[in-house]
Protein backbone atom coordinates (compact mmCIF):
# COMPACT_ATOMS: atom_id res chain seq x y z
CA UNK A 1 0.00 0.00 0.00
CA UNK A 2 1.60 3.04 -0.81
CA UNK A 3 1.84 6.00 1.32
CA UNK A 4 -0.90 8.29 -0.01
CA UNK A 5 -3.39 5.53 -0.72
CA UNK A 6 -6.05 5.01 2.80
CA UNK A 7 -8.18 2.22 3.12
CA UNK A 8 -10.80 3.02 5.47
CA UNK A 9 -13.77 0.36 6.74
CA UNK A 10 -16.61 1.23 8.51
CA UNK A 11 -19.14 -0.66 10.37
CA UNK A 12 -21.91 1.86 9.53
CA UNK A 13 -24.71 0.05 12.52
CA UNK A 14 -27.98 1.74 13.45
CA UNK A 15 -26.88 1.98 16.53
CA UNK A 16 -23.16 2.37 16.89
CA UNK A 17 -20.99 3.45 13.90
CA UNK A 18 -17.23 1.93 13.60
CA UNK A 19 -14.21 3.01 11.70
CA UNK A 20 -11.28 0.98 10.99
CA UNK A 21 -8.32 1.20 10.06
CA UNK A 22 -6.34 -1.45 8.75
CA UNK A 23 -2.44 -2.00 10.46
CA UNK A 24 -4.16 -0.02 13.57
CA UNK A 25 -7.05 -1.47 13.50
CA UNK A 26 -10.87 0.14 14.93
CA UNK A 27 -10.01 4.01 15.62
CA UNK A 28 -13.37 5.29 16.20
CA UNK A 29 -16.54 4.04 17.88
CA UNK A 30 -19.22 6.18 18.13
CA UNK A 31 -23.27 6.14 18.26
CA UNK A 32 -24.77 6.58 14.80
CA UNK A 33 -26.43 9.41 16.33
CA UNK A 34 -26.90 12.95 14.76
CA UNK A 35 -28.21 16.50 16.84
CA UNK A 36 -30.33 18.97 14.18
CA UNK A 37 -31.37 22.45 15.05
CA UNK A 38 -35.10 22.73 13.94
CA UNK A 39 -35.24 25.89 12.78
CA UNK A 40 -32.53 26.11 10.14
CA UNK A 41 -31.78 22.37 9.90
CA UNK A 42 -27.99 22.58 10.61
CA UNK A 43 -26.34 20.04 12.06
CA UNK A 44 -25.03 20.64 15.79
CA UNK A 45 -23.08 17.42 16.93
CA UNK A 46 -23.06 13.90 15.77
CA UNK A 47 -21.62 10.89 17.45
CA UNK A 48 -20.98 10.91 21.31
CA UNK A 49 -21.70 14.34 21.62
CA UNK A 50 -25.02 14.34 20.12
CA UNK A 51 -25.70 10.86 21.83
CA UNK A 52 -25.05 12.76 25.51
CA UNK A 53 -27.91 14.70 24.46
CA UNK A 54 -30.86 12.67 24.03
CA UNK A 55 -33.76 13.58 26.46
CA UNK A 56 -31.88 16.21 26.91
CA UNK A 57 -32.66 18.91 24.72
CA UNK A 58 -35.27 21.86 24.28
CA UNK A 59 -37.65 22.18 21.74
CA UNK A 60 -36.02 23.53 19.16
CA UNK A 61 -32.76 21.10 18.75
CA UNK A 62 -33.71 17.13 17.38
CA UNK A 63 -31.62 13.94 17.89
CA UNK A 64 -31.71 10.89 16.21
CA UNK A 65 -30.74 8.48 14.49
CA UNK A 66 -30.28 8.68 10.20
CA UNK A 67 -30.00 4.94 10.25
CA UNK A 68 -32.82 2.83 10.54
CA UNK A 69 -32.87 -0.69 10.49
CA UNK A 70 -29.69 -0.97 9.31
CA UNK A 71 -30.72 1.16 6.03
CA UNK A 72 -30.57 5.26 5.48
CA UNK A 73 -33.67 6.66 6.43
CA UNK A 74 -32.04 10.23 5.88
CA UNK A 75 -29.16 10.86 2.95
CA UNK A 76 -28.12 13.76 4.29
CA UNK A 77 -27.99 13.57 7.62
CA UNK A 78 -25.97 10.08 6.91
CA UNK A 79 -23.51 11.12 4.50
CA UNK A 80 -22.47 14.30 6.78
CA UNK A 81 -22.32 11.54 9.41
CA UNK A 82 -20.02 9.88 7.28
CA UNK A 83 -18.04 12.64 6.56
CA UNK A 84 -17.91 13.47 9.81
CA UNK A 85 -16.44 9.61 11.01
CA UNK A 86 -13.70 9.33 7.72
CA UNK A 87 -12.24 12.68 8.60
CA UNK A 88 -12.34 12.16 12.49
CA UNK A 89 -10.89 8.66 11.68
CA UNK A 90 -7.99 10.03 9.09
CA UNK A 91 -7.00 13.23 11.48
CA UNK A 92 -4.01 15.03 9.63
CA UNK A 93 -4.11 12.52 6.30
CA UNK A 94 -7.59 13.69 5.70
CA UNK A 95 -6.26 15.72 2.53
CA UNK A 96 -6.33 12.14 0.71
CA UNK A 97 -9.32 10.21 -0.20
CA UNK A 98 -9.50 7.14 1.12
CA UNK A 99 -10.60 3.65 -0.77
CA UNK A 100 -13.90 3.18 2.12
CA UNK A 101 -15.39 -0.53 2.26
CA UNK A 102 -18.80 -0.41 4.13
CA UNK A 103 -20.92 -2.80 5.68
CA UNK A 104 -24.38 -3.23 5.23
CA UNK A 105 -27.72 -5.64 5.68
CA UNK A 106 -27.72 -9.21 3.85
CA UNK A 107 -31.08 -8.33 3.14
CA UNK A 108 -30.78 -4.81 1.55
CA UNK A 109 -32.17 -3.89 -1.87
CA UNK A 110 -30.33 -2.55 -4.63
CA UNK A 111 -32.08 1.46 -4.34
CA UNK A 112 -30.60 1.37 -0.42
CA UNK A 113 -27.47 -0.43 -1.82
CA UNK A 114 -26.89 2.30 -4.05
CA UNK A 115 -27.97 5.19 -2.11
CA UNK A 116 -24.98 3.63 0.84
CA UNK A 117 -22.01 4.14 -2.18
CA UNK A 118 -23.16 7.42 -3.23
CA UNK A 119 -23.02 8.84 0.43
CA UNK A 120 -19.69 7.04 0.77
CA UNK A 121 -18.28 8.79 -2.54
CA UNK A 122 -20.39 11.89 -1.49
CA UNK A 123 -18.52 11.90 1.66
CA UNK A 124 -14.93 12.26 0.70
CA UNK A 125 -14.24 8.55 -0.37
CA UNK A 126 -11.84 7.94 -3.55
CA UNK A 127 -13.75 4.34 -4.30
CA UNK A 128 -16.39 2.97 -2.19
CA UNK A 129 -17.05 -0.87 -1.90
CA UNK A 130 -20.18 -2.77 0.08
CA UNK A 131 -20.02 -6.12 1.49
CA UNK A 132 -22.80 -7.71 3.22
CA UNK A 133 -22.58 -7.95 7.02
CA UNK A 134 -22.73 -11.62 7.52
CA UNK A 135 -19.26 -11.56 4.88
CA UNK A 136 -17.32 -9.36 6.75
CA UNK A 137 -18.88 -10.68 10.31
CA UNK A 138 -17.64 -14.55 9.16
CA UNK A 139 -14.40 -12.84 8.30
CA UNK A 140 -13.87 -10.58 10.97
CA UNK A 141 -14.41 -13.99 13.29
CA UNK A 142 -11.47 -15.72 11.66
CA UNK A 143 -13.57 -17.77 9.40
CA UNK A 144 -12.11 -19.13 6.13
CA UNK A 145 -15.42 -18.14 4.16
CA UNK A 146 -13.04 -19.15 0.41
CA UNK A 147 -13.38 -23.00 1.92
CA UNK A 148 -16.05 -25.20 0.34
CA UNK A 149 -17.78 -25.88 3.54
CA UNK A 150 -20.98 -24.15 5.03
CA UNK A 151 -20.62 -21.66 7.89
CA UNK A 152 -22.70 -20.36 9.63
CA UNK A 153 -23.42 -16.73 11.08
CA UNK A 154 -25.43 -14.90 13.15
CA UNK A 155 -24.79 -11.10 13.27
CA UNK A 156 -26.81 -9.49 15.88
CA UNK A 157 -26.80 -5.26 16.13
CA UNK A 158 -29.02 -2.60 17.19
CA UNK A 159 -31.67 -2.47 14.20
CA UNK A 160 -31.00 -6.10 12.19
CA UNK A 161 -30.24 -9.75 12.89
CA UNK A 162 -28.86 -11.21 9.58
CA UNK A 163 -27.87 -14.94 9.32
CA UNK A 164 -26.34 -16.54 6.73
CA UNK A 165 -24.90 -20.03 5.58
CA UNK A 166 -21.29 -18.76 3.82
CA UNK A 167 -19.36 -21.47 1.70
CA UNK A 168 -17.13 -20.50 -1.15
CA UNK A 169 -17.02 -16.63 -0.29
CA UNK A 170 -20.55 -16.32 -1.03
CA UNK A 171 -24.09 -16.49 1.06
CA UNK A 172 -26.22 -19.32 0.06
CA UNK A 173 -28.70 -18.95 2.25
CA UNK A 174 -29.49 -15.92 4.69
CA UNK A 175 -32.31 -13.99 5.94
CA UNK A 176 -32.26 -10.20 7.68
CA UNK A 177 -34.74 -9.46 10.74
CA UNK A 178 -35.36 -6.04 11.72
CA UNK A 179 -35.21 -7.23 15.09
CA UNK A 180 -31.85 -7.06 17.10
CA UNK A 181 -31.10 -4.73 20.51
CA UNK A 182 -32.98 -1.67 19.94
CA UNK A 183 -36.26 -4.02 19.60
CA UNK A 184 -35.48 -5.74 22.83
CA UNK A 185 -34.68 -2.16 24.57
CA UNK A 186 -38.30 -1.48 22.93
CA UNK A 187 -39.40 -4.80 24.98
CA UNK A 188 -37.92 -4.04 28.08
CA UNK A 189 -39.08 -0.65 27.74
CA UNK A 190 -42.61 -1.66 27.27
CA UNK A 191 -42.78 -4.24 29.72
CA UNK A 192 -41.34 -1.22 33.25
CA UNK A 193 -44.05 0.61 31.50
CA UNK A 194 -46.88 -1.93 32.09
CA UNK A 195 -45.49 -3.34 35.26
CA UNK A 196 -44.54 -0.71 37.12
CA UNK A 197 -46.30 2.03 35.31
CA UNK A 198 -43.19 3.57 35.17
CA UNK A 199 -41.69 6.02 32.13
CA UNK A 200 -38.06 5.15 31.39
CA UNK A 201 -35.54 6.15 28.67
CA UNK A 202 -33.38 4.63 26.46
CA UNK A 203 -30.49 5.02 28.03
CA UNK A 204 -31.94 3.17 31.00
CA UNK A 205 -33.43 0.34 28.90
CA UNK A 206 -29.80 -0.45 27.74
CA UNK A 207 -28.79 -0.65 30.75
CA UNK A 208 -30.95 -3.04 32.70
CA UNK A 209 -30.50 -4.84 29.17
CA UNK A 210 -26.54 -5.22 29.45
CA UNK A 211 -26.69 -5.39 33.61
CA UNK A 212 -29.23 -8.36 34.23
CA UNK A 213 -31.03 -9.83 30.90
CA UNK A 214 -30.73 -13.05 29.89
CA UNK A 215 -32.08 -15.11 27.33
CA UNK A 216 -32.91 -18.14 29.60
CA UNK A 217 -33.95 -17.73 33.53
CA UNK A 218 -31.04 -17.95 35.50
CA UNK A 219 -31.09 -19.83 39.05
CA UNK A 220 -29.63 -16.93 40.68
CA UNK A 221 -31.19 -13.83 39.23
CA UNK A 222 -29.21 -10.24 39.48
CA UNK A 223 -31.54 -7.26 40.24
CA UNK A 224 -31.09 -3.55 39.44
CA UNK A 225 -32.74 -0.04 40.55
CA UNK A 226 -34.49 1.48 38.22
CA UNK A 227 -35.35 5.04 37.95
CA UNK A 228 -38.02 7.10 36.00
CA UNK A 229 -41.15 8.69 36.11
CA UNK A 230 -44.21 7.62 37.46
CA UNK A 231 -47.06 7.80 34.45
CA UNK A 232 -50.10 8.72 36.93
CA UNK A 233 -48.87 11.12 39.38
CA UNK A 234 -45.56 12.23 36.85
CA UNK A 235 -43.16 12.18 39.45
CA UNK A 236 -39.52 10.90 40.03
CA UNK A 237 -39.75 6.76 41.18
CA UNK A 238 -37.55 3.76 41.52
CA UNK A 239 -38.43 -0.08 41.06
CA UNK A 240 -36.91 -2.87 41.68
CA UNK A 241 -36.44 -5.08 38.56
CA UNK A 242 -34.67 -8.99 38.18
CA UNK A 243 -33.37 -11.15 35.44
CA UNK A 244 -36.24 -13.31 34.89
CA UNK A 245 -38.41 -10.97 34.61
CA UNK A 246 -36.99 -9.03 31.77
CA UNK A 247 -36.19 -13.10 29.89
CA UNK A 248 -40.17 -12.90 29.75
CA UNK A 249 -40.44 -9.64 28.57
CA UNK A 250 -38.14 -10.50 25.73
CA UNK A 251 -39.24 -13.67 24.80
CA UNK A 252 -41.40 -12.22 21.17
CA UNK A 253 -38.21 -10.74 20.16
CA UNK A 254 -35.61 -13.95 21.12
CA UNK A 255 -38.66 -16.10 19.10
CA UNK A 256 -38.01 -14.00 16.23
CA UNK A 257 -34.22 -14.29 16.20
CA UNK A 258 -34.29 -17.74 16.71
CA UNK A 259 -36.97 -18.38 13.88
CA UNK A 260 -34.23 -17.11 11.65
CA UNK A 261 -31.90 -18.94 12.58
CA UNK A 262 -34.90 -21.76 11.34
CA UNK A 263 -35.68 -20.33 8.06
CA UNK A 264 -32.07 -20.28 6.66
CA UNK A 265 -31.47 -24.07 8.20
CA UNK A 266 -34.49 -25.24 6.43
CA UNK A 267 -33.29 -23.54 2.98
CA UNK A 268 -29.60 -24.73 3.35
CA UNK A 269 -28.20 -27.64 1.20
CA UNK A 270 -28.07 -30.81 3.05
CA UNK A 271 -24.01 -31.42 2.82
CA UNK A 272 -23.73 -27.98 4.16
CA UNK A 273 -26.41 -28.44 6.93
CA UNK A 274 -23.50 -30.92 7.71
CA UNK A 275 -21.03 -28.79 8.35
CA UNK A 276 -23.07 -26.44 9.95
CA UNK A 277 -23.95 -29.87 12.47
CA UNK A 278 -20.13 -30.17 13.37
CA UNK A 279 -18.85 -26.56 13.67
CA UNK A 280 -21.95 -24.81 15.13
CA UNK A 281 -23.35 -21.10 14.54
CA UNK A 282 -20.90 -18.42 15.06
CA UNK A 283 -22.53 -15.45 16.64
CA UNK A 284 -21.13 -11.90 16.26
CA UNK A 285 -22.57 -7.87 17.33
CA UNK A 286 -22.69 -6.08 19.90
CA UNK A 287 -26.19 -8.13 21.24
CA UNK A 288 -24.77 -11.69 20.44
CA UNK A 289 -23.32 -10.92 24.14
CA UNK A 290 -26.91 -11.47 26.23
CA UNK A 291 -26.41 -13.60 28.62
CA UNK A 292 -27.05 -17.56 27.81
CA UNK A 293 -28.04 -16.50 24.28
CA UNK A 294 -25.91 -19.50 23.30
CA UNK A 295 -27.55 -21.98 25.00
CA UNK A 296 -31.15 -20.70 24.43
CA UNK A 297 -30.15 -21.10 19.93
CA UNK A 298 -29.12 -24.50 21.42
CA UNK A 299 -32.04 -25.75 22.94
CA UNK A 300 -34.74 -24.39 20.30
CA UNK A 301 -32.22 -25.41 16.92
CA UNK A 302 -30.51 -28.09 18.32
CA UNK A 303 -27.67 -26.55 16.36
CA UNK A 304 -24.27 -25.58 18.96
CA UNK A 305 -23.62 -22.01 19.13
CA UNK A 306 -20.81 -19.89 20.42
CA UNK A 307 -20.06 -15.99 20.42
CA UNK A 308 -16.70 -14.88 18.54
CA UNK A 309 -13.75 -13.55 20.32
CA UNK A 310 -14.65 -9.14 20.23
CA UNK A 311 -18.54 -10.18 18.86
CA UNK A 312 -18.62 -6.29 18.95
CA UNK A 313 -15.53 -5.66 16.70
CA UNK A 314 -16.21 -8.40 13.83
CA UNK A 315 -18.00 -6.48 11.12
CA UNK A 316 -15.44 -3.81 11.60
CA UNK A 317 -12.40 -6.16 11.76
CA UNK A 318 -13.88 -7.75 8.75
CA UNK A 319 -13.80 -4.39 6.80
CA UNK A 320 -10.10 -4.07 7.47
CA UNK A 321 -9.13 -7.66 6.48
CA UNK A 322 -11.17 -7.35 3.33
CA UNK A 323 -9.70 -4.57 2.11
CA UNK A 324 -6.20 -5.50 2.74
CA UNK A 325 -6.97 -8.72 0.30
CA UNK A 326 -9.05 -7.09 -2.25
CA UNK A 327 -8.69 -9.75 -4.67
CA UNK A 328 -8.92 -13.02 -1.99
CA UNK A 329 -12.76 -11.07 -1.51
CA UNK A 330 -13.61 -9.93 -4.36
CA UNK A 331 -16.56 -12.15 -5.24
CA UNK A 332 -18.16 -11.03 -1.96
CA UNK A 333 -18.25 -7.11 -2.87
CA UNK A 334 -21.51 -6.55 -3.87
CA UNK A 335 -21.36 -3.04 -5.36
CA UNK A 336 -18.63 -0.83 -5.89
CA UNK A 337 -17.42 2.62 -7.57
Amino acid sequence: MSLFSKKLGIDLGTVNTLVYLPNKGVVLNEPSVVAISEQDHTILAIGQEAKDMIGKTPESIVVYRPMRDGVIADYRVTEAMLRYFISKALGSLNFFKPDVMVSVPAGITSTERRAVVEAAIRAGAKNAYVVKEPILAAIGAGIPIEESRGYMVMDIGGGTTDVAVISLGGIVSSTSVKCAGDKIDQAITDYIKKTFNLAIGDKTAETIKTKIAAAIPLEEELTITVKGRDYIQGLPRTAQVSTNEIVRAIDKELRTMIGAIKDVLAQTPPELSADIIDDGIIMTGGTSQLRNLADLVYRRTGVKARVADEPFLCVAKGTGEALNHLDTYKKSIISKR
